[in-house]
């Protein structure tokens, strides 16, 4: 006679649609992130009692946060888990968001701005959670990360075109409890839906490599604000960014010595994942850096500057919306790309598509029609680049390192776009400056170098790229079946 057994059956875990159905809900509040705020920066200059100038303070803060969390955050998903480190990231993006909403002033608004910067870790996270449920299928994470990459940019639309709508008609802590609840929703969708999975990384934590990194970024970082906010003429500024540079040898000296470190640096040089780490950094440079001197010389009048669109707030805004949908369709096709030029093929063309795109504003930059047709150009690579960079950078790195490795990408394209800011900014300033019109308007010259220094950026990094796939090492060894 049997008797029933009382083995309890572990729940099965949900598929990898299920999966990525969850974490689009993640995407979709970084977009909300990403575009709520950016119509309303002059209505938050009103509501702190600042002037419109020091907004720029925002992204200089939470580009600096951005680049010191990322790494640290990034190995701790290896170790602990994935979905945890993704836990504990929204859970730190909701306290900012709602820090904002309660923030009486300019110092403890820009903090809040600063936290709500750990949000850049999702999508790092989220490619590494869909690389290791598939059990290393690229092309799956591939897809994936084309989708997660596509709604976050159509919501970016969504949240500007929200945040102009609400803003002239409720208070301005209404209007900033909008995203804060978005984030907090999502925290609750990714702590009960996803499910639970241990690190497959091993060691300690490596807090000497973590204190050296976070002097080194921020001497770097810190120099760089400072640039931006006292001129080129700064010698505290290239003190403080020469004084980082100089950092860069100890801090390689004590992660290479690391048994198990912070940035595993010996990785990086690998022949799979120093190209894609340099070309997202050069990528950085026009994604993140090139936005605000677009916006400005779109809002120049040629009657009085002899350049510009003599655009209003509107047409930026058309702008903006018809670059981030191409970009979504780039992130779309990736796939397609993928599969007609290979990883690496579709990776070379989305940066020749950037390059084309900012070298067309050199000769075409006279009507509005050619603004559009010239960042729909690069919006289209650029798409591409945003969801190949870390899927790829996944499928050259071991199992345990996925996670690091898709992170770096995101702390590679922040550090590229805080150095091309303080370029541009430079190139900006040789008879007026952004932050203070009255001193007059910024040269052409400084727009045509804009331009030129993207382009060129760009074709580097497809140069990189396409000298690097000889190599065939971006694809990852065949792993070994699970067993039955």
């Amino acid at each position: 006679m049997s008797t029933p057994s009382t083995d309890i059956r572990p729940v099965a875990p949900i598929g990898v649609g299920a999966i990525v159905g969850l974490l689009v809900c993640v995407e979709f509040a970084s977009g909300i992130l990403q575009g709520y705020y950016t119509p309303i920066y002059t209505n938050l200059a009103h509501h702190l009692s600042i002037r419109t100038g020091d907004v720029n303070w925002f992204e200089a803060a939470q580009l600096i946060v951005s680049a010191l969390a990322l790494p640290p955050l990034a190995r701790l998903g290896d170790m602990v888990g994935h979905k945890r480190v993704l836990v504990i990231a929204t859970a730190v993006t909701a306290l900012g968001s709602w820090w904002l909403v309660l923030a009486p002033s300019f110092g403890t608004f820009l903090a809040g701005w600063a936290i709500q910067g750990a949000y850049t870790v999702w999508l790092p996270l989220e490619v590494a959670i869909v690389y290791g449920r598939t059990g290393g299928d690229q092309r799956l994470t591939r897809r994936a990360a084309a989708v997660l990459v596509g709604v976050l940019e159509l919501s970016v639309i969504v949240g500007a075109g929200l945040s102009g709508a609400l803003v002239d008609g409720l208070p301005m802590s209404v209007v900033l409890a909008i995203p804060a609840l978005a984030v907090t929703a999502v925290l609750v969708v990714v702590a009960v839906g996803l499910e639970d999975t241990p690190g497959t990384g091993s060691g300690a934590f490596d807090w000497s490599g973590t204190a050296v990194l976070t002097l080194l970024l921020g001497l770097v970082m810190g120099g760089l604000v400072a640039v931006r906010v006292q001129g080129p003429g700064s010698w505290l500024a290239w003190t403080l960014v020469a004084l980082g540079l100089l950092a860069c040898l100890p801090f390689w000296r004590v992660e290479s010595r690391a048994a198990t470190p912070l940035v595993d640096v010996r990785l990086l040089a690998t022949r799979g994942q120093w190209p894609v780490q340099v070309a997202s950094g050069l990528f950085g440079m026009s994604v993140l850096g090139a936005q605000i001197p677009l916006s400005t010389f779109a809002r120049t009048k040629p009657s009085v500057a002899g350049y510009g669109l003599g655009a209003g707030a509107g047409f930026v805004s058309v702008l903006i919306a018809v670059y981030v949908i191409v970009m979504a369709v780039g992130a779309f096709g990736y796939p397609v790309l993928s599969r007609r030029l290979g990883p690496v093929g579709a990776l070379v063309a989305g940066s020749v598509l950037v390059a084309a795109g900012y070298a067309a504003w050199l000769p075409f930059h006279a009507h509005t029609w050619q603004g559009l047709v010239n960042m729909a150009i690069a919006g289209l690579g650029s798409g591409a680049l945003v969801a190949a960079l870390p899927a790829t950078a996944a499928g050259a790195a071991p199992p345990e390192h996925t996670a690091f490795a898709t992170g770096m990408t995101n702390a590679t394209k922040t550090v590229g776009g805080a150095v091309a800011s303080a370029i541009f900014a430079i190139a900006l300033a040789a008879t007026g400056s952004i932050a203070d019109p009255k001193r007059g308007h910024a040269p052409l010259s400084g727009y045509l170098t804009v331009w030129a220094v993207c382009a060129a950026a760009a074709l580097v990094a497809a140069a990189v790229l396409a000298g690097a796939a000889r190599t065939r090492t971006y694809e990852s060894p065949e792993r070994p079946s699970a067993p039955a």
